[in-house]
């Protein structure tokens, strides 16, 4: 893969502001994307993503989201330490100011040239990308594995722009009543797409990750890339 020109910016918001890992696609960016990180920081993995998205032809932002907390965190799933740290920081974290953050991210690319951007994001990612697909001027969202949604469902009518839930079939943070809920409530919606992949646990796209599983995570990916080609261009 060709080296992708990256470096990290400061997103403002109110009166302060908070990181971001920009990625640059090669010539004029097709769009915008958000990169939503897991409960791990803007890791290796999300940057990996960021990176894809603009070999893709996308200008790529992945925000720091717990930067209220403590800034620029970037843990992996290798070690215990790490993953408690990550839960606590997932449990402190609020996510009605994560909305107001991605909208930040979103009015950034728009500024830095991008007439439309989508969202794409995992697991407390995938959460806070339904809920930017209900609550923020995204063009498109795709969501993978986000926990929490079925609590989410009252917001459901307020998505106004194409978007796709990925669901891990065996996901033990997503129960199978949780599965069918998020499921038959999206059923009738116009601007929705449920998919969930038989046999998959959860963080199956995360790369190098016990649960990665390559032919998934590419028919997830290849569903997400047609959407924002049609949304996004």
């Amino acid at each position: 893969m060709t080296e992708i020109a990256h470096e990290t910016v400061r997103v403002s918001i109110d009166d302060t502001y908070f990181d971001a890992y920009l990625a640059h696609p090669k010539g004029a960016p097709k769009g915008g994307i958000v990169v939503i990180q897991e409960i791990f920081g803007v890791n290796a993995d999300i940057k990996q993503t960021a990176d894809w998205l603009a070999g893709e032809g996308y200008l790529t932002l992945a925000p720091d989201l717990f930067w209220r907390q403590e800034r620029n965190v970037s843990l992996t799933d290798s070690s215990e330490a790490e993953w408690q740290k990550a839960f606590a920081l997932m449990n402190g974290y609020d996510g009605d100011e994560g909305v107001t953050d991605i909208q930040a991210a979103i009015d950034y690319l728009r500024a830095a040239g991008c007439a439309k951007v989508g969202t794409i994001g995992f697991c407390l990612g995938g959460r806070m990308v339904y809920l930017a697909a209900c609550r923020t001027t995204g063009d498109a969202h795709a969501s993978y594995y986000g926990v929490g949604i079925q609590d989410m469902l009252g917001e459901a009518d307020k998505i106004s722009a194409p978007t796709l839930i990925h669901i891990a079939g065996e996901d033990e943070f997503v129960p199978k009543e949780a599965q069918s809920a998020i499921a038959d409530a999206l059923a009738a919606h116009s601007l929705a797409e449920v998919h969930i992949y038989d046999g998959q646990d959860h963080a199956f796209a995360r790369h190098n990750g016990m649960h990665y599983d390559a032919q998934a995570a590419a028919r997830a990916h290849g569903r997400t890339l047609t959407m924002f080609a049609e949304a996004i261009g």
